[in-house]
């Protein structure tokens, strides 16, 4: 049937009415946390200028990246789960895929060029500043961005232009995988799927892991205990959300399926797309001395100016 011709029907927690309040103030919650962590790392990288490095331009357009990403999903569960209309238009439901899958690959790039930052600062600290101009920043997260854009929009259509035998999405968004599984049998799609997996998932999660295992040979071969510990501290925040976050991916989107497994896939979904943007922040600023110096800074600021 075309695609173009009914709403979609969303089998969130559709059946659990009782639990509907709870479940909103939990999300409502979690988004307010993860808006106001993300914004203010964003202000305090934006207006200290001891800030304006690499590794702090990356970090600002993750926690970007980070607001989208919830902002493109809590809202409309929470209203779904106060209204009780489970429906989304087809517009709707293709405006929210496009920005997710968009999100999605533009942080996926992102944490790659951040591990890569980390390679660079400690396996070739003497051309850092050379390999990492502010030029070459700059073509990287627009290169991010743009090849968000450009998969999103390729795999969007795509997405929406295959048959399906069914209206209801088994997931709380509208996105890749639960679009898979209700439509019809497609080689040519399932080609599509894996492709996506592979190009824009597993490709930059094995380039960012070569780039810490290279770090970690570095930094065994620090003569010094105080400067291993130095070394390791510098990249160990990010490597606690590139573990979160590819942990619960790979469970979400490798996994093989299991039977009766709604609930469980609904979990990891919303670890995956509401909780580790939530955390991303969180884990930077009270890991991280210069976010915490930044951020006393600025509510010093503030309290002063009150």
């Amino acid at each position: 049937m075309e695609n173009s011709t009914f709403d979609f029907f969303i089998l969130t927690f559709a059946s659990s009415s009782e639990k509907k309040p709870m479940l909103s103030i939990f999300f409502v919650v979690v988004y307010l946390t993860g808006v106001i962590a993300n914004s203010v790392t964003i202000t305090v990288i934006c207006r200290d200028h001891r800030l304006h490095t690499p590794m702090y331009l990356f970090l600002c357009n993750l926690s970007i990246v980070d607001l989208c990403y919830t902002t493109s999903t809590v809202p409309k569960l929470v209203h779904m789960l106060l209204s009780g209309d489970y429906t989304l238009s087809y517009h709707e439901c293709l405006i929210q895929m496009y920005f997710f899958l968009h999100v999605a690959t533009t942080e996926d790039l992102l944490l790659f060029i951040m591990a890569y930052d980390r390679y660079i600062a400690i396996c070739n600290p003497l051309h850092y500043n050379h390999i990492l101009s502010k030029k070459s920043c700059i073509v990287f997260i627009v290169v991010a961005w743009l090849t968000g854009w450009i998969n999103s929009t390729i795999a969007t259509l795509t997405t929406f232009n295959i048959p399906l035998y069914s209206n209801i999405v088994p997931q709380f968004l509208c996105e890749f995988k639960a679009f898979a599984k209700i439509s019809f049998p497609n080689a040519g799609f399932q080609l599509f799927s894996y492709m996506e997996v592979v190009i824009f998932g597993i490709g930059p999660f094995l380039c960012s892991i070569i780039s810490y295992i290279l770090v970690i040979i570095v930094i065994l071969h620090i003569k010094s205990s105080d400067g291993r510990r130095k070394a390791f501290s510098t990249c160990s925040s990010h490597l606690i959300v590139l573990t979160m976050y590819y942990g619960t991916w790979m469970s979400v989107y490798i996994m093989p399926p299991l039977k009766d497994s709604q609930v469980f896939d609904l979990t990891l979904s919303i670890l995956f797309a509401v909780i580790t943007p939530m955390l991303n922040p969180l884990i930077y600023s009270v890991r991280n001395k210069d976010v915490k110096r930044a951020i006393r800074k600025l509510l010093g600021c503030q309290i002063g100016g009150d």
